[in-house]
């Protein structure tokens, strides 16, 4: 069972489709860059969270694979976003004591949240987030390399390169698990991956008046 997140399709943002004609300046990819590697650095925390707040063992087995590909070894996903980031001109000091700004932040209150709120409303979060990333991650990884970053320099788009694989899967595997569950939380699933898929979609708001200011 798939929810509906139409309305909050980030592909269809104005500031993803600048970013894919290669309109978008390097200046505001660059503010980009250090205001979501807070979101990127929190959500291993997030699928803690969720894993915690879940008895049954077949959803936390899936949550804790998810888990373990985000944390596991040098090439965690937050390291490997520093890489990219470190591709547009930041280090890892600057990365680490940036101030990201109130919809970033919003985004990390609003999954923390809904990750304890009810076991519906955390894997509909989640599914928000992760059901869009392998398309995004494609469009992204294509962008990058025709606009921004050299081609040749695997190290820095290897995080798009890993989510447009990994998210495929972890989509199929909430997906299964929204077949079994009841009405109401279905529905509940449903409006907490409303909620969250609006908060990722302000925060691009952000990032948009940020460029349209630039």
């Amino acid at each position: 069972m798939k929810l509906d997140v139409q309305k909050w399709n980030l592909l269809k943002h104005p500031f993803y489709r600048s970013w894919e004609d290669g309109s978008l300046s390097r200046d505001t990819l660059k503010t980009y860059a250090a205001e979501y590697f807070q979101h990127v650095s929190a959500f291993p925390r997030y699928l803690s969270r969720m894993h915690s707040h879940i008895d049954d063992i077949k959803t936390r087995q899936i949550l804790l694979e998810n888990l373990i590909d985000e944390e596991k070894g040098e090439k965690n996903h937050p390291q490997l976003w520093k890489a990219f980031s470190k591709a547009l001109g930041w280090n890892e000091a600057e990365l680490q004591t940036y101030e990201a700004g109130p919809e970033l932040e919003n985004i990390k209150t609003t999954f923390f949240r809904l990750a304890e709120k009810s076991p519906a409303s955390a894997l509909g979060a989640l599914y928000a987030y992760e059901s869009q990333i392998p398309e995004i991650a494609e469009f992204k990884l294509e962008a990058l390399k025709k606009f921004y970053i050299d081609a040749n320099n695997k190290e820095a788009l290897e995080f798009f390169e890993v989510h447009r694989i990994a998210d495929s899967y972890h989509r199929k595997a909430l997906e299964d698990v929204f077949e079994s569950f009841s009405e109401a939380e279905k529905k509940e699933a449903q409006s907490s991956a409303e909620e969250a898929a609006q908060a990722l979609w302000n925060f691009l708001d952000s990032m948009q008046r940020l460029e349209m200011a630039a």
